[in-house]
């Protein structure tokens, strides 16, 4: 049997033919809603697809906000690699092992945790592409049982997911393309309901995460996505290319879809939004 290995994204077919091949892969939901942080596990409990385990995005794919010198880190700055793999652990993932991210947002959570496996050297992580919607479009069932989980040695191998910090983007700027994944009017400034500023950092461009999506919540094919991608990012190859949003979260959406294009080697700045604008000796630009 050849062991499965979707590293961008996978479809509800194609997810259904790994569990007739026996191949079950780690399934995980990871439904959130920034404004009622507790509405995606209480959406899970009312119904999930079988076999899947829940993440919340603040408990348990987010660490302190606050760094060791009391600076602030973002909305939802990166755990401790060797804490989240702890937890992967605890649901029992085992190294080579598919895993399969899903949401009922369009992917906007669950591409955070695509990134993150990849953070921690797991290669064989895909987005369920239109996620939960597109399963019950299948005419697919839900369930309310909870799965078991048998723990596991997983631990956090090299770094597959490259990212860089606030000093560092700060560095970098003029020598890199930047894309900030946010609404276009938080972007441009004109209003900013959840960080201290409105504006954008110098020289980003702005490309919201839901232009990767089709009408029904689908990622768009990988040529569109290529074409559209290349010509937001030329002439800086995919390797200078920095992804930021509000806090590090819906960045990740415009990194999938990069990889998911052949548009592979971009990095994250994690901080995004919340940690720039949070100091104001930092620059800002608006427009």
């Amino acid at each position: 049997m050849i062991q499965a290995n979707y590293q961008t994204l996978i479809s509800v077919a194609q997810l259904q033919d790994l569990t007739l091949q026996g191949q079950t892969p780690l399934l995980i939901d990871v439904s959130f809603d920034l404004a009622d942080t507790e509405a995606g596990q209480a959406a899970y409990a009312q119904g999930h697809l079988p076999g899947a385990h829940y993440l919340h995005l603040d408990r348990e794919l987010s660490g302190p906000k606050l760094d060791s010198q009391g600076q602030f880190r973002g909305r939802h700055p990166l755990p401790e690699r060797a804490d989240f793999a702890k937890r992967l652990a605890a649901l029992g993932l085992r190294p080579g092992q598919q895993v399969v991210s899903y949401d009922n947002q369009g992917g906007m959570y669950a591409a955070r945790l695509w990134w993150m496996l990849r953070w921690v050297g797991h290669r064989q992580v895909a987005v369920l592409d239109g996620g939960q919607q597109a399963w019950l479009a299948a005419g697919l069932p839900l369930t309310t049982a909870t799965p078991n989980a048998q723990a596991s040695e997983f631990a956090a191998a090299d770094c597959l997911s490259p990212s860089l910090n606030a000093a560092e983007l700060q560095a970098s700027l003029g020598r890199v393309r930047l894309i900030d994944a946010r609404a276009p009017e938080r972007f441009r400034g004109e209003l900013e309901p959840l960080d201290k500023q409105a504006g954008h950092i110098p020289g980003a461009s702005n490309r919201l995460f839901k232009n990767n999506l089709q009408a029904n919540g689908c990622f768009k094919t990988a040529p569109e996505l290529k074409a559209e991608l290349e010509a937001l990012t030329a002439p800086y190859p995919a390797a200078q290319v920095v992804h930021q949003c509000g806090s590090g979260v819906t960045a990740c959406h415009n990194l999938l879809a990069m990889e998911y294009a052949g548009l592979s080697g971009s990095l994250l700045y994690p901080g995004s939004w919340s940690e720039w604008s949070a100091d104001s000796r930092r620059p800002i630009a608006k427009g």
